[in-house]
């Protein structure tokens, strides 16, 4: 079997390899995607954007790349999406437009309950099946509508949880995120934090970045160890500050404390601040009080970013009550969810 894949983000490629262990030897990939699954048509790293802002300066590139996606669309049997809705969205509506007997699956959904709540009616007009990760999220769609909560991939690849804390935070994790524009703002202030603190830390810094890279975006690293493994390094940790993005709920199911920090370009926050009806920004936040009526964990956006700001919640921070809300956000998300989809892509 022959898949179109759409998968631009680098998160969304880790769960496409968990997604690929399901799959039959004979199954083949062709399309966008890690070049450790095949011949990607594109190196992910010219995709990586920041932004608003970033996006419109690279709308030729990605109108070139859609239309080589529509045709490839040729010679496949089914089409499977992953996140990224600006680019996956409108190449649905092109392939269902020109393609339309080919099944068309899109995995981890655009967030149109948070922002663009039209779009839902284009999803379930244009993708055949609507595979969810988020239990709550059906509810924004008709009672018709062919959406699934499938479960949610981190619990394929998260295996172990911190079941009980340390006494004493003996060492701490910084995760200033993988986007250029992000790094660079946070690092200065994750610095000035680990200075204060003065605990053994550790900063994840992504693996293909090279020593150039991160000499410019990261500054002097003395006092930190550089590490690739964010699982592991955050099981061994005991605490943690982590800018916004799948790396806040990978945290809350490893089951480590952990403080949002993020600060978005001025025109990003303006433009995303009057789009978005949310109080959180973190989606285990946006999770847990699904169910719950308080947060997970605390969230600091903008100017409240600061190494003031960032200590002071180290020290009050309640790890007992985070403990025991962790184990619930994990129950509420029940299993993994590559099984599900790799059935969906098989039959």
């Amino acid at each position: 079997m022959k898949i179109l894949v759409s998968a631009l983000e680098h998160s969304a490629n880790i769960h496409l390899k968990s997604l690929k262990k399901e799959l039959s030897d004979n199954t083949e990939f062709v399309g966008i995607f890690d070049s450790e699954l095949g011949n990607s048509i594109v190196d992910l790293r010219a995709l990586a954007i920041m932004g608003f802002v970033d996006a419109l300066k690279k709308l030729r590139f990605f109108f070139k790349l859609a239309d080589e996606m529509l045709e490839l669309c040729k010679d496949v049997d089914k089409v499977l999406l992953i996140d990224s809705s600006g680019f996956n969205l409108p190449l649905a509506k092109k392939i269902k437009k020109k393609y339309p007997n080919i099944e068309i699956i899109y995995y981890i959904l655009p967030q149109a309950w948070a922002w663009k709540p039209k779009r839902i009616p284009v999803l379930e007009k244009t993708i055949d099946h609507l595979a969810s990760i988020l239990p709550f999220e059906k509810d924004y769609y008709s009672k018709n509508a062919p959406i699934t909560y499938v479960g949610h991939p981190l619990l394929d690849i998260i295996k172990e949880h911190k079941t009980q804390l340390s006494k004493n935070v003996e060492k701490i994790t910084f995760m200033p995120g993988s986007r250029k524009g992000e790094i660079k703002k946070l690092m200065p202030i994750f610095t000035q934090v680990r200075k204060e603190l003065d605990i053994k830390a550790s900063i994840i810094i992504p693996k293909h970045f090279s020593q150039q890279n991160i000499l410019e975006l990261y500054g002097d690293l003395d006092g930190f160890e550089i590490v690739h493994d964010a699982h592991k390094t955050l099981l061994d940790s005991d605490f943690a500050f982590i800018c916004s993005g799948t790396a806040t709920l990978e945290a809350a199911l490893i089951g480590i404390p952990f403080v949002l920090a993020y600060i978005a370009k001025p025109l990003d926050y303006f433009i995303a601040s009057r789009m978005v009806k949310l109080d959180y920004l973190g989606l285990s936040n946006i999770m847990i009080t699904q169910f719950n009526d308080e947060a997970l964990h605390p969230e600091f956006i903008q100017n409240d970013v600061t190494s003031e700001n960032l200590v002071e919640c180290f020290y009050k921070y309640d790890r007992d009550k985070f403990s025991k809300n962790a184990k619930a956000l994990r129950g509420y998300l029940k299993h993994g969810s590559s099984k599900v989809v790799a059935n969906m892509l098989e039959n």
